[in-house]
């Protein structure tokens, strides 16, 4: 199983269908597990990917309308059923306070997980760990709602070639790791930078200054595309993006691999979300989402 993938637990915008959950996506990154916008089912669907509650290390809820934020009762009290030893951090709009305490104490149950509850008001970084720094950007919605972005620190990769050139080999490849310099040579000598990986996670949302800050140079971008073209004035007006303008948003922010999803029960064919967007000029690797899918985060070039 790769480190770094996307498991995908449901798709559906607003409603399940017979094929598709409400919405659920669980981020694998190295030895986390980072789940997005849990709607109703998504504990069952957990169950059928093969994720348990002791993957979870953080919660994020862009907004509280229901397909984004039924499920997380059942979650929560999963994770507390199951006595996850490890701390929980939830992000979630601070304006939606009420929503997330009347999820959180839904029914009677005995706590016994540390569940952190660290709300987002504004734009700007919400955690940062050792492998990656955590943000949220405000999106266009008719309830505020936040995308979310994670990315990884930058790092070097070594450069053999240079390294032969100046003798050093062996243990002393990690000296000069480790001490920045070795015998005169600079660690930028024999080495270059690596760019570390990134992933953004946009839901229900207008196009906006949002969009295009989270999706910048993603490797991974998940995005909402909940209509067709033919009903962008939809769209506009009920809060939602086009196959098409995500595709461009995408395309503009020199995405690597793009995931479509949150798909709206009007439609009953997928393939025309891809050709919609390719139509709309992204030539990167696309997905068009179903449940229980993995996508793994591309790797490093």
């Amino acid at each position: 199983m790769s480190a770094r993938e996307l498991v995908v637990l449901g798709t559906a915008s607003q409603v399940p269908t017979r094929h598709r959950n409400h919405n659920g996506y669980l981020l694998r990154w190295d030895g986390e597990g980072i789940l997005f916008d849990p709607g109703e089912g998504t504990q069952r669907q957990m169950l059928r990917a093969g994720v348990g509650a002791h993957d979870l290390n953080r919660i994020c809820v862009t907004h509280f309308h229901g397909d984004h934020s039924l499920g997380l009762a059942g979650v929560i009290q999963r994770i507390n059923l199951d006595q996850v030893p490890h701390e929980i951090t939830a992000h979630y709009p601070r304006s939606g306070q009420r929503f997330f305490d009347r999820l959180r104490y839904a029914t009677a149950y005995r706590e016994t997980v540390r569940l952190t509850e660290t709300p987002v008001d504004a734009d700007g970084v919400l955690a940062t760990t050792p492998a990656y720094t955590l943000e949220a950007r405000r999106l266009s919605h008719p309830v505020e709602s936040y995308g979310y972005r994670l990315v990884e620190p930058d790092g070097r990769r070594m450069l053999p070639d240079r390294l032969a050139a100046h003798g050093i080999e062996g243990p002393d490849v990690g000296r000069l790791q480790r001490e920045g310099s070795l015998n005169g040579v600079p660690l930028e000598a024999v080495s270059e930078v690596r760019r570390g990986q990134r992933f953004a996670f946009v839901m229900d949302t207008r196009l906006c200054d949002g969009v295009h800050a989270l999706a910048e140079g993603c490797d991974l971008l998940v995005i909402e595309s909940t209509f067709l073209d033919e009903d962008e004035r939809l769209a506009v007006d009920y809060g939602h993006l086009t196959a098409g303008q995500a595709a461009r948003a995408a395309r503009d922010a020199g995405v690597r691999h793009l995931v479509l999803t949150h798909f709206s029960q009007r439609y009953s064919d997928a393939e025309e979300f891809e050709r919609q967007a390719r139509r709309a000029g992204f030539d990167g690797e696309l997905t068009v989402a179903r449940d229980l899918l993995r996508v793994p985060v591309p790797k490093r070039r």
